[in-house]
């Protein structure tokens, strides 16, 4: 016996879809305001500044994708030498800030200068991008990793020498990783591969280091090690800058602290940015300033 089937086929307008509900309850980050950017025309860098040779001068700097800003006339100087924490909600344009500074990213409006040249012109500069964005399917070894970081100075169709493989060797000491010299990079847990990518970045004894979440995901040993072999580098005169979502590390590590949500909220010496004020503007819901950010409040201002 045939069975029959009856089916509604009704169908929804396109004018009138239908929205399900969101049960995120994730606050939003703040809109970035976009403006023509032809009749823009921020202040030049004085020559106070200048003299004081910073490492990043950045001067109502607006960027983003796609026609849309997510930076919203920037501005602010990192000194030669400092240690320099990023803060902010996902989205907020952290990781955007470090490709402008790289050179990766061109911004739209506005005056950047690093290590006294146009981003991208400068020698001197180290990156460490976030491990999310790394393929770590390719088949490559921890030792190969590193290396690849001495191709920038070497220029073109030259190959690494000797004093080279030593220098990766060193590197690889220097995060704790040398025994793995061998090793497959996807083969690592991910506070071994966020080691090995500041390896990389160190190889080339960069002046000026840029870090994307350089503990995202790392235990807390491995954090420790990244930090306190940072604060080194610092120590001999390296300038370090670092995006984080770890608000219990600001305070301990930073020397200054940016609370970025497209645009600058606050910057200066943690004991003076990090309030609950502050953290409540930069991400948009005092929910978030508890509990760890006021353990980085208290410490800030111990």
């Amino acid at each position: 016996m045939k069975e029959t089937h009856e089916h509604d086929h009704t169908h929804v307008a396109p004018s009138e879809p239908s929205v399900p509900q969101d049960h995120s309850h994730a606050m939003p980050a703040a809109a970035p305001h976009l403006h023509d950017h032809v009749d823009h025309r921020p202040a030049q860098i004085g020559p106070a500044e200048r003299e004081a040779q910073s490492a990043i001068v950045c001067e109502g700097m607006c960027a983003g994708y796609f026609g849309r800003d997510v930076l919203d006339e920037v501005s602010f100087s990192v000194k030669r030498g400092e240690f320099i924490g990023i803060i902010g909600p996902n989205g907020s344009g952290k990781s955007t800030l470090l490709k402008v500074i790289t050179g990766l990213l061109a911004p739209q409006c506005g005056y950047v200068e690093v290590l006294g040249e146009p981003p991208g012109q400068a020698p001197g500069l180290g990156y460490v991008p976030q491990i999310e964005a790394v393929n770590w399917s390719f088949p490559v070894t921890v030792f190969d990793v590193v290396l690849m970081g001495v191709y920038g100075k070497l220029g073109l169709f030259k190959r690494p020498g000797e004093a080279d493989r030593r220098a990766t060797l060193a590197a690889l000491d220097e995060v704790g990783m040398r025994d793995y010299a061998d090793a497959q990079i996807g083969e690592l847990s991910g506070g071994q591969q966020q080691r090995v990518f500041v390896a990389r970045s160190l190889v080339q004894n960069p002046k000026l280091l840029l870090l994307d979440e350089p503990i995202a995901g790392v235990d807390a040993t491995s954090q420790h090690a990244i930090f306190t072999l940072l604060e080194e580098r610092q120590k001999a005169g390296m300038t370090i800058v670092a995006t984080t979502h770890d608000l219990s590390c600001v305070a301990t590590w930073f020397d200054k602290v940016l609370c970025l949500n497209h645009r600058v909220i606050a910057y200066g010496p943690p004991d003076q940015v990090l309030t609950e004020e502050t953290l409540s503007a930069t991400f948009g819901s005092h929910v978030l300033v508890v509990p760890e950010a006021q353990s980085a409040v208290r410490s800030a201002q111990i």
